[in-house]
């Protein structure tokens, strides 16, 4: 009965994504009606957290927008880019890594995929190939973060094999600093140039197309100079907020303890981010129809409908099969222990969730005498996000590039993301395993 309900699921992600918009999201909800109605499967949670996470980003990035500081960031991002454009595919990624380095999440990410979109697009750099990556580079920051829930519960259940937190950090930080670079390196040559893309050129051929950049040149005419103090101080607030939201991360003690409870990162990065936008408007001054009405604020809330739907879809097939999928990952690596990667890739695809993926299956790897460097060594693999592609910041990538060369493909699995991230998770992986042959 399992492969029935993910074929359905898999169906509702295929029909929603030819569908475009908020198609992914209403999909998502179809496909819950007929697991809880039909199969009679319990809802699992929604993911309200991720949903809020994106509703406060695209708040305070939108208000920015409006005050003309998106366009000042392009501008500035512009002058650096234009030295050596190709570069952006490896500068794109490094910024969101070290984001969630510092953030111990990979959903900072949202704050710069605009830029990044924006940036490529107005320099003629096919804006895929830098979006990609600074997802899945946000993806894999997870494992080398010392303050990341994947790594610490990794750590909850390795310490009883004398494993520390140095141990697992100097595997994962140089195999993917490593790994992805190299990624780069190919991803930085896939596709054709943007002037030559035929999905791009046939937009610019549509008049509906135009005239969606001829409102936004108008658009921008409206709003303030992208030099003026306003544009400026909303970049300096937005930038700052977050930074605050990186020392949150980073440093667990400059968030307050209330009812001996530490407040979660969650919570912090709604909080700060939500009062980012309430700055900005306050002493910004930005045309409040403005806000609602730009791309940044559209894209956004695209991406949180199809989070809303497929999201939640996704956790109720897993959360009605948990008990088989154990069973099927135990018999497997019981037979052969280098198989414990394609458990932790193929377990992390359908939970999306690295901590919950270690949760689940380092126990069992433990319990069969699976050795701490295989468990350190196969640890990166828990980064299977992007294979299908239902994740936030995949499905907001989408949405921020108008150019239509980021995209999921029309048979779900042959997206934008897949191969940089079979890459990304091959090369990682090798270094994981060489690095855990020259250190233990």
């Amino acid at each position: 009965m399992f492969f029935v309900h993910f074929a359905i699921v898999l169906l509702c992600i295929l029909i929603g994504a030819r569908i475009g918009g908020i198609g992914l999201g209403v999909m998502g909800g179809l496909g819950l009606l007929i697991l809880t109605f039909g199969f009679h499967l319990p809802p699992a949670s929604i993911p309200i957290d991720v949903m809020l996470m994106i509703v406060s980003v695209v708040s305070a990035a939108a208000a920015m927008q409006a005050a003309g500081g998106l366009d000042y960031m392009v501008k500035i991002a512009t002058r650096l880019i234009r030295r050596h454009p190709k570069y952006i595919t490896f500068i794109a990624p490094g910024v969101t890594y070290m984001f969630t380095f510092f953030a111990g999440t990979g959903h900072v990410a949202y704050s710069v995929l605009p830029v990044i979109a924006e940036v490529s697009r107005k320099n003629g750099i096919r804006p895929e190939r830098p979006l990609s990556m600074a997802v899945i580079a946000s993806q894999f920051a997870i494992v080398a973060s010392p303050i990341a829930a994947a790594v610490l519960t990794a750590l909850r259940y390795l310490s009883d094999q004398h494993v520390s937190l140095i141990d697992i950090l100097k595997i994962t930080i140089p195999a993917t600093v490593i790994g992805l670079f190299i990624a780069c390196i190919i991803v930085n040559k896939l596709g054709k140039e943007l002037n030559e893309d035929p999905v791009y050129l046939a937009r610019l051929k549509d008049p509906e197309y135009n005239l969606e950049l001829t409102d936004a040149k108008s658009e921008d005419s409206n709003q303030p100079a992208v030099d003026s103090w306003y544009a400026k101080g909303s970049v300096f607030i937005f930038l700052f907020a977050a930074l605050v939201v990186v020392a949150l991360g980073a440093f667990p003690s400059l968030r307050p303890t209330i009812n001996d409870t530490t407040l979660s990162m969650v919570n912090a990065i709604e909080i700060v981010m939500l009062s980012a936008g309430a700055l900005i408007i306050l002493f910004c001054k930005p045309d409040h129809n403005l806000i609602s009405r730009g791309s940044v604020f559209h894209a956004g809330m695209r991406a949180v409908i199809a989070i809303f739907g497929i999201a939640w879809l996704g956790d109720t097939l897993m959360a009605a099969h948990i008990t088989e999928v154990k069973e099927v990952v135990s018999s497997l690596v019981e037979a052969a222990p280098w198989t414990f990667a394609l458990a932790l890739f193929a377990l992390s695809v359908l939970v999306n969730s690295q901590a919950a993926t270690v949760t689940v299956l380092f126990p069992i790897g433990i319990s069969i005498g699976l050795p701490p460097e295989i468990l350190i060594g196969t640890f990166v693999a828990v980064n299977g996000y992007f294979f299908v592609p239902n994740y936030g910041p995949i499905i907001a990538a989408c949405d921020f590039d108008i150019t239509g060369t980021t995209k999921i493909g029309k048979y779900i699995f042959n997206h934008s993301f897949m191969l940089p991230g079979l890459l990304s998770m091959g090369f990682s992986l090798a270094l994981s395993l060489l690095f855990v042959n020259l250190y233990f």
